[in-house]
């Protein structure tokens, strides 16, 4: 592979990215009501478990949503729903390295009206096709070794699994063995016309279930 002519890539712009269901909004102030209501629904417990901060209270989120603004990586956005206008979760662009054109998505937290819907895989599509389409040439999950609902995720997104780096990170007291998934930009070549079918409205009945799953093979394993 000749990369004599790379040049590092742009740094991804704070700015909306407009998808069908849902619109990623730069985090900002006037997020806060929705989405402490969308981190604080029921079931709440399994959604922060693996993240590195769980806010107990609206005093507690109001301080984190703060420093989380202010922050350039992670780049954090609000998922709106475009059908209620409402922000149900949030995700983050981070560990950016515009130089050799590696990006990673991570800190999501989907609240419930999110949850194994459509519009958590657009969220995750909309984040995919930014960072590919500014000639980034791979994107990043990574996780705990020990959260089987994200490697799940991680797979069916079209990830490869790349291998687990041992005592990796001391997070909230605990151990932590980081599972790492990547997707580069000629995986992304291959997956995105199945995204663009499987996202397609009539993919998807009057209730909003999906006529055909999203059959997504990652590359092989390295």
């Amino acid at each position: 592979m000749d990369l004599a002519d790379w040049t590092p890539r742009p740094v991804p712009p704070r700015a909306p990215i407009d998808g069908r269901y849902v619109r990623l909004e730069p985090l900002g102030p006037d997020h806060a009501d929705t989405l402490f209501d969308a981190a604080a629904a029921p079931g709440a417990d399994d959604r922060f478990r693996w993240l590195p901060e769980r806010p107990q209270d609206r005093a507690a989120f109001d301080a984190w949503l703060a420093r989380a603004v202010l922050s350039t990586d992670p780049l954090f956005f609000a998922v709106i729903d475009k059908a209620t206008g409402r922000a149900e979760g949030r995700q983050a662009m981070m560990r950016i390295d515009a130089a050799n054109g590696v990006a990673e998505i991570g800190n999501i937290m989907w609240g419930p009206a999110l949850q194994r819907t459509r519009m958590a895989t657009e969220a995750l599509y909309l984040t995919a096709a930014c960072v590919f389409d500014l000639g980034y040439r791979r994107f990043e999950w990574k996780c705990n070794a020990l959260n089987q609902p994200s490697r799940r995720a991680a797979e069916r997104f079209g990830f490869a699994f790349e291998g687990v780096f041992r005592q990796h990170m001391v997070v909230k007291g605990r151990n932590r063995d980081t599972a790492w998934y990547g997707m580069t930009d000629g995986d992304w070549q291959r997956i995105r016309p199945v995204y663009d079918a499987w996202l397609s409205p009539d993919n998807f009945d009057e209730a909003g279930r999906q006529r055909t799953p999203l059959r997504l093979a990652p590359a092989a394993s390295a």
